[in-house]
């Protein structure tokens, strides 16, 4: 009998999938059940409660403890709600064919928000909306080609120019150690195994395919799409943040890919170069796998594309493999 004088608990009700809600006073979880499902015109049989916020199902007891303005989830039979994460899916699902109202609304609420954080997150998810990725020819998306090279038309063409450019600076680094060889002998052995790479790299085209999306998938490093995934510092087998990023969506992102390394697992400079060197010591060049070289210095085989936060610039105190330093007459040989 008392407790037809408990004081009604005034919460906020929404429905599955639905932002409206509405503001309910009941003393019970029954008594606010019947008038969610009377206000939401469904039907009250297996309805039940949940918590927005985790998807805790309210029983009576969690109910008195509840604080006033709690925001809740109506479930009818057969419906699930594991908490505000299912928003995130639903906003994920939605943003894939309605991307110019989620634009619109970013927008009004970045306008409306004095947060700083909240206002980084909104600008952070219109970045992410505004993508062009579709688009490959500079009539279809000219703010992308913004400051760069007339000369590039397509954004396949400046990305393969990007990939090669980067390769084509490892390779002014090999031949840079020139200088530093004091024998003359040696060094002219060193040009000779530097200019057969040279030759192999002109023939992959500095491969460039690399950053180029329309590159079969085993010769690219992204998704035909232009999505690339960080691997990993060089000591991990994978990026445990899930860096990605797609330079072809808008001239930021293809800004911001510059910061993403082509690191050498075992170092260039520390490891590959000097043991390159020191083998011409004794040796002609025609003993030298050059083979095995050119996949340390410039393949896949030694490079993993890695964000800028995953690249670890302390050594990496990993060795060429001696086995593979001469060509197999030679080894055989010795």
């Amino acid at each position: 009998m008392f407790g037809l004088f408990k004081k009604p608990k005034l919460v906020k009700l929404r429905g599955l999938g639905e932002n409206k809600k509405y503001g309910i006073a009941a003393t019970t979880v029954r008594e606010l059940l019947k008038k969610g499902c009377k206000m939401l015109q469904v039907p009250q049989s297996g309805a039940r409660i949940c918590l927005y916020e985790d998807g805790t199902e309210v029983t009576e007891d969690y109910f008195r403890k509840l604080p006033d303005n709690a925001e809740l989830v109506l479930l009818t039979k057969g419906q699930s709600w594991k908490g505000f994460v299912c928003d995130i899916s639903l906003l994920l699902g939605f943003s894939d064919g309605r991307t110019d109202l989620l634009i619109e609304s970013a927008k009004g609420l970045l306008a409306d928000e004095h947060s700083e954080k909240r206002r980084k997150i909104l600008r952070d998810l219109l970045h992410n909306l505004a993508d062009h990725s579709e688009a490959e020819h500079k009539e279809e998306d000219e703010d992308w080609f913004q400051g760069l090279d007339s000369r590039f038309k397509t954004k396949s063409a400046y990305l393969r120019f990007n990939c090669e450019n980067r390769v084509r600076g490892y390779l002014k680094e090999v031949y840079g150690h020139t200088a530093a060889i004091q024998s003359l002998k040696v060094r002219r052995e060193y040009e000779k195994t530097v200019d057969c790479m040279m030759e192999k790299l002109k023939s992959a085209k500095y491969n460039g395919c690399y950053f180029d999306r329309k590159e079969g998938e085993m010769n690219r490093l992204c998704t035909r799409e232009g999505w690339f995934s960080c691997q990993g510092a060089f000591d991990e087998d994978r990026c445990e943040s899930l860096h990605s990023i797609n330079p072809y969506g808008s001239r930021e992102s293809r800004i911001l890919f510059s910061t993403w390394n082509l690191d050498h697992r075992i170092e260039k400079k520390r490891t590959i170069i000097p043991t390159l060197a020191e083998a011409l010591r004794n040796h002609k060049s025609s003993d030298i796998d050059v083979d095995y070289f050119y996949q340390l210095l410039f393949t896949r085989e030694n490079l993993k594309l890695v964000h800028i936060v995953c690249h670890k610039k302390a050594a990496h105190d990993l060795q060429c493999d001696s086995r593979k330093i001469y060509r197999k007459e030679k080894r055989k040989r010795k």
